[in-house]
């Protein structure tokens, strides 16, 4: 099942408040994303695993929410990343365990340099 923290709401709980907040019927929903009703209900139930990282995207696209927080909220991984993280074997995830605890504005830092080298390079 899904992972969350403690004061963290299971995918399923998020999904159904948004879907409602948004008005969309639970049929109407299912059909959009191309899943059934039915599995739909379980997935807002927790009564099953959250989707594939695909089906994620598509209802958090739908709803207007951020992918990438929607993708690990269901305890999946984007899939861009495999191969992002593939193209440079060792330096990839050596990058990714030094930045492992920075906080949101580290990142943002992180992100903003990188950015830069990118600049300087074209």
């Amino acid at each position: 099942m899904t992972r969350k923290t403690p004061q963290q709401k299971p995918f399923g709980q998020v999904l159904r408040d948004k879907r409602i907040e948004k008005g969309y019927s639970l049929r109407k929903f299912a059909k959009m994303v191309g899943i059934s009703p039915t599995y739909l209900s379980q997935v807002e139930q927790v009564n099953v695993d959250p989707p594939t990282a695909d089906r994620v995207k598509r209802m958090a696209e739908i709803l207007e929410e951020n992918v990438d927080e929607w993708t690990a909220l269901a305890g999946r991984v984007p899939q861009d990343l495999p191969e992002i993280i593939q193209s440079e074997p060792t330096e990839m995830p050596e990058l990714l365990r030094e930045a492992h605890g920075l906080t949101a504005e580290q990142l943002r830092k992180l992100r903003d340099q990188i950015k830069r080298l990118r600049k300087e390079d074209e």
